[in-house]
């Protein structure tokens, strides 16, 4: 889960590196059945980060300190 921006910025630049490695593997792998399989991984990562991103940005500042254990 992020719990900060500077998480949310490490996020949003992982989601990015990822999103080039998959137009890279677009670019160069001929096979569409082994393209499919190697994106496969890297497109579920951006999912799920996608996912924390959403969460975090949808609480307000207030309303994240209220809900983060201590």
């Amino acid at each position: 889960m992020i719990t900060n921006d500077a998480e949310l910025k490490a996020t949003l630049d992982r989601i990015d590196a990822f999103r080039r490695q998959v137009t890279e593997l677009r670019h160069k792998e001929e096979n569409p059945d082994n393209y499919r399989l190697a994106a496969s991984g890297f497109l579920a990562e951006v999912d799920r980060m996608n996912l924390e991103v959403r969460e975090y940005l949808s609480l307000h500042p207030a309303e994240f300190e209220r809900t983060t254990p201590v």
